[in-house]
């Protein structure tokens, strides 16, 4: 889906990280140690997060608000997709609070609300349902330049 030349994963699970480096070899990962990313300052254009702030508590988010700071450029978009509860949809929110690991599903107003308190314009681009019981966000978020 990416171009190896421009494309840098992440996690902060090593094992992961070894899967993903035999299986791609020929792209880049780096174990993230949760503080600083292996990047340069202003030198992302793209940040795709995939299913990983709903293990995070909303409080440390703010490290990793203020480092998608650091990495991207100033026109930099963040790409978002993440389980999400549903104001409407009681069984689904308790399918997915008893299936997934994560501790911190968040409903769209607290995701979108999450960078709007680091400066961050949201855009919703889909909500969707996979599997029928698990509601998903797509949205992106670029920064306002604002500190």
């Amino acid at each position: 889906m990416f171009d190896p030349h421009y494309y840098l994963g992440v996690d902060t699970d090593d094992q992961r990280i070894e899967f993903a480096r035999r299986l791609y070899p020929q792209h880049r990962f780096d174990v993230f140690d949760g503080e600083k990313l292996p990047v340069e300052d202003q030198t992302i254009d793209n940040l795709l997060i995939i299913a990983v702030l709903h293990h995070i508590p909303s409080e440390a988010i703010t490290d990793y608000m203020k480092e998608f700071k650091r990495i991207l450029k100033p026109a930099g978009t963040i790409i978002v997709m993440e389980p999400c509860l549903c104001v409407d949809n009681p069984l689904c929110n308790n399918f997915m609070k008893w299936y997934d690991n994560g501790e911190y599903i968040r409903d769209e107003e607290q995701y979108i609300q999450l960078f709007r308190d680091h400066n961050y314009d949201c855009n919703v681009i889909k909500r969707f349902r996979k599997c029928f019981l698990y509601n998903e966000l797509f949205f992106s978020a670029n920064s306002t330049h604002l500190n």
